[in-house]
């Protein structure tokens, strides 16, 4: 399937988000915008608050600063979205032109999946500069396997908190023929009501009814995650009929108001129970970041630099952390510029890093799985 730019680039700014937030968090304590008094502690932590105009330009941009990465975490759901988008385009296609072998789909998946996710943690072990917070002990072969979920208190965050994520990716690829069936079966809208009674449903009875630990809503029950993942699905259906009119709203900006118009929804409704708040943030996320990169698809040279961390953004995603702790540690004493400085080289060097090593894998890959054209190509859609 031809790979859509902008979705690329949307890829790009997402996983180039959750690097920058990674750091930032290790670099600095700042004010949560999440907070009822976020705005009243930006403003004790600059000396004149709003007394003079210097001083209150600099209340404003760190208000715009440390909301605008506080929102980091949020591209978490742009990924799940963008999962289930190209897993249920490139199926459709392929159903369009028969029946689907779901035993050659799932080694398919498990061979783009699991080779690079076991060199990630290799390059843990025997990497000289990566935070090492945890002790290296049973809870590891867990991780190697992907059932970060067992013993989920303990494990499910263990050593390299980012791999949560592949743990619930799992479980979503293991359920998602019967979900293309139940798509291709009673349609996208109906699809979409029961992903929704299904995800929402779960959350209730994890926070509500079993009071469970976050954990378990976040994503170490995939079915918590529904909501999201079924609105890519629906999303890359209709893209894939009807990709004129779904691009429509990217060119026009349309995204992009409608991720605003939910991030508004989402801060100033604050009675939103949290049973919704993932699924709510994760579209604004989506919705927003595709609207931006459908701007920048319009400048090729940026375009074309985001779409490539974009399509090789499992790499990134499954090295970067320890890193970035193990560098925000040291220079938690240096001043803001000098740790924008930091973040451009930690994209750069990190970036370089994980792309080069997804490439290798994925070439010895197709190479020993009888790939008669060996190539370097992406993994799968994930940050």
């Amino acid at each position: 399937m031809k790979r859509l730019v902008w979705l690329d680039v949307a890829k790009g700014i997402g996983i180039l988000w959750i690097v920058y937030f990674h750091f930032f968090t290790t670099w600095l304590s700042a004010p949560s915008p999440l907070s009822d008094n976020f705005l009243t502690e930006v403003v004790a932590d600059v000396p004149g608050g709003w007394g003079t105009l210097p001083s209150a330009l600099v209340v404003l941009a760190k208000t715009l600063w440390y909301g605008v990465t506080g929102l980091g975490f949020h591209a978490v759901g742009l990924f799940i979205i963008v999962s289930g988008w190209s897993l249920a385009a490139t199926t459709a296609r392929k159903a369009e032109k028969g029946s689907i072998a779901w035993g050659e789909w799932y080694w398919s998946r498990f061979i783009r999946l699991y080779p690079m996710y076991w060199v990630a943690h290799l390059v843990y072990l025997v990497s000289p500069m990566v935070a090492r917070l945890e002790p290296v002990d049973g809870r590891f072969l867990w991780s190697l396997a992907g059932l970060r979920m067992v013993n989920i208190e303990m494990t499910f965050m263990y050593v390299n908190a980012a791999w949560w994520y592949f743990a619930m990716l799992i479980q979503l690829y293991l359920l998602f023929p019967l979900l293309f069936l139940a798509l291709r079966k009673i349609g996208p809208w109906a699809f979409l009501g029961l992903a929704f009674v299904t995800g929402f449903g779960t959350r209730w009875v994890q926070l509500d009814v079993l009071q469970s630990v976050g954990a378990w809503t976040l994503g170490g029950f995939a079915l918590s995650r529904l909501p999201e993942f079924a609105l890519g699905m629906a999303l890359g259906w209709w893209h894939l009929r009807e990709p004129d009119r779904i691009e429509r709203g990217l060119r026009s900006g349309g995204w992009l108001g409608l991720g605003l118009a939910l991030y508004a929804l989402w801060f100033f409704v604050r009675a939103i129970p949290y049973i919704y708040v993932d699924f709510l943030t994760g579209a604004a996320c989506f919705f927003a970041v595709c609207g931006i990169s459908g701007m920048i698809e319009r400048w090729e040279p940026l375009a074309k630099w985001l779409a490539t961390v974009g399509a090789f953004s499992y790499g990134l995603y499954l090295l970067h952390q320890p890193y970035v702790i193990w560098i925000g540690l040291r220079i938690r004493d240096e001043p803001w510029w000098r740790f924008l400085l930091c973040v451009v080289a930690v994209w750069v060097v990190i970036g370089a890093w994980g792309m080069f090593l997804e490439k290798r894998v994925n070439l010895l890959v197709d190479r020993l799985t009888g790939g008669k054209k060996p190539t370097a190509k992406p993994a799968v859609a994930v940050g």
